[in-house]
């Protein structure tokens, strides 16, 4: 089977014209380039998806890993989650600190009996496995979080994209991956840093299957307001849906038809296990970028509203 993959760089409300939109499209783009590479290299749709996560998590431009927005404590906590949709087996960290790569951790718990692990927990296995201790804050967010104190945090989350002149457009900072390798497998992979300035503690849906799930038949990531993904349970709603038969992008449809009903803020990414790529939005903006196998593609240009597409 010919390899396919979709990755998100979170959703958000503009790009301030295409300055924004290019500089974001060279990064998902650079990402997918590498990605697609180790794929068509025959390596397993899991390999690829840490690869992706780990990358976007490397990108101060991302909210995920370095580059993570603050609590309204002036604190970073990150979850991340992966799903090999082959076996069906989810594994993620919640509220992690001080590491630079928290898919990393989900990859390790993907063998292990107890595969969820919230700040403490990851923080312990972050000395297990010896890897170093690393501080994710950047001097963008540090000064987005400090301007947000001064104004007694009138805003409700960070900006989704690490930028000066970004930095006060509201955003839904998430990274995430989905892929399909040659042998038909699918895995997804979700980091995030959070909504920023938000409730000491508070849990996103990046590591929850609402967020980021699969199966053999198909795998999806969200991103957006993670009270609104879960509310919906959407990545696990969606894959349910393929797995009764509805095609991915109908079943894609049909979710964000229902979600923007009730007024929800996200997007997704999905693949199915007949190469079907797809992605939705109730948000204006879905930093979205994929490969075919023919040629890449991205979402940043979207009508606003929701919208739903495949290939």
């Amino acid at each position: 089977m010919q390899p396919k993959l979709i990755i998100h760089g979170g959703a958000g409300s503009s790009l301030r014209g295409k300055g924004g939109e290019e500089a974001v499209r060279t990064a998902l783009f650079d990402a997918i380039d590498k990605v697609y590479a180790l794929l068509k290299a025959g390596s397993s749709a899991k390999e690829a998806v840490v690869l992706g996560c780990r990358l976007m998590e490397d990108n101060p431009r991302f909210n995920a890993g370095t580059g993570s927005v603050l609590q309204s404590d002036g604190q970073i906590r990150m979850s991340a989650s992966l799903m090999d949709g082959l076996i069906q087996r989810f594994s993620g960290v919640i509220n992690v600190s001080r590491v630079k790569n928290p898919i990393e951790l989900a990859q390790f718990l993907q063998e292990g009996s107890d595969r969820v692990l919230s700040d403490n927990g990851a923080a312990e296995l972050l000395r297990e496995l010896g890897k170093p201790i690393y501080d994710p804050l950047t001097d963008i967010r540090l000064q987005e979080w400090m301007a947000e104190r001064n104004n007694n945090f009138s805003h409700e989350m960070a900006g989704v994209i690490a930028e000066p002149e970004l930095a006060s457009e509201p955003g839904r900072g998430t990274i995430g991956v989905v892929a399909l390798d040659s042998e038909g497998r699918l895995a997804v992979g979700t980091s995030t840093g959070g909504k920023g300035f938000e409730r000491i503690g508070r849990v996103s849906d990046s590591a929850t299957p609402a967020g980021n799930y699969a199966n053999a038949h198909a795998a999806v990531s969200c991103t957006g307001i993670g009270e609104d993904i879960i509310d919906e349970c959407l990545a696990a709603r969606i894959v349910v849906r393929v797995t009764d038969g509805l095609p991915l992008g109908e079943a894609m449809g049909r979710s964000f038809q229902e979600a923007g009903s009730r007024q929800r803020d996200f997007g997704a990414i999905a693949l199915s296990h007949d190469g079907t790529i797809s992605w939705g939005k109730t948000s204006e903006v879905l930093l979205a970028a994929y490969h075919t196998g023919d040629a890449k593609g991205d979402t940043l240009s979207l009508d606003t509203g929701v919208v739903t597409g495949f290939c």
